[in-house]
């Protein structure tokens, strides 16, 4: 007879959904926004704000980012701050308008992976913050927040527990 299943013998991954910092505004001087770069004032306080989650000692293995300008960006000030620092990779599925399956999909190819912090966009991160908690209503991230989802492996819908979820500045304040 098979051994019942228990929650304790899941395998888990961590993941830490990072919404981009605040980047330059639309119009004639960005005018494809794919390539719309951080703003000065986005870049200082995604420091900040990484500095306060490296206090939290994440551990991160892996950072997978969508391919954008603005992500890449921020996932490259991510990985400034964490030692050691884990790999990075351009994600497409992390690109806006693509759905939570095509992101469990992408994430299916790294379960040996235990860590693995995700950086998007709005709303696409709060539909997948609740497609992973099985809730009805998009998780909202400012720019710059962070939420850290416990989640079963392989990735799966309603399959994760929200251990945290922090704004920005919630996250600056953890630096001092």
């Amino acid at each position: 007879m098979p051994r019942a299943t228990h929650a304790a013998d899941v395998e888990r991954q961590t993941l830490y959904l990072i919404r981009h910092a605040i980047a330059a505004d639309r119009g004639e001087k960005h005018p494809n926004d794919d390539l719309r770069p951080l703003s000065r004032k986005g870049i200082d306080r995604m420091r900040q704000i990484v500095r306060g989650f490296a206090t939290l000692d994440p551990r991160v293995d892996l950072v997978l980012t969508s391919p954008l300008v603005r992500a890449r960006r921020t996932a490259e000030i991510v990985l400034a701050s964490l030692s050691p620092t884990p790999g990075l990779e351009n994600c497409d599925a992390l690109a806006p308008g693509h759905t939570p399956a095509d992101v469990a999909t992408t994430l299916s190819r790294h379960t040996t992976r235990k860590v693995v912090a995700l950086v998007g966009h709005e709303p696409d991160l709060g539909l997948l913050a609740a497609w992973l908690l099985g809730s009805r209503e998009p998780i909202p991230f400012k720019k710059g927040g962070i939420a850290r989802i416990d989640a079963g492996t392989p990735v799966a819908a309603r399959g994760g527990q929200l251990v945290w979820c922090a704004t920005p500045r919630m996250l600056r304040q953890l630096r001092d």
